[in-house]
């Protein structure tokens, strides 16, 4: 699947107060999903000592199919496409490599 038939698929399922009209909505619920994948790994950590499991790997794809459909709903809200975000964050990390910045601190590197 491209991200642009992920995109319009998974916008069918948008159903919230405002579509088309409200971005906070899917930023908050990428928030929570975000925090849900964190307490994942955290358990995989205090609970199996690091190891991942075929539970633990189940847990985390549905969670960040949660992530991934609360970002791709955010994009949606403000008209900016999967492929469009992924192009630029590529570019921006080939930036970086090249300059010698993957490993520093701050966003404008």
């Amino acid at each position: 699947m491209t991200f642009k038939e992920y995109q319009k698929l998974s916008r069918k399922t948008a159903i919230y107060p405002g579509v088309g009209k409200n971005f906070v909505y899917p930023a908050l619920g990428l928030s929570g999903e975000s925090g849900e994948v964190a307490e994942i790994v955290k358990r995989i950590i205090r609970e199996k000592k690091g190891l991942i499991d075929k539970e633990s790997k189940k847990a985390i794809s549905k969670e960040l199919g949660d992530v991934l459909w609360y970002l791709t709903q955010l994009a949606a809200e403000f008209n900016i496409s999967l492929e469009e975000i992924a192009k630029q964050n590529i570019e921006k990390l080939k930036s970086r490599k090249v300059r010698g910045l993957l490993h520093g601190k701050g966003s404008n590197r």
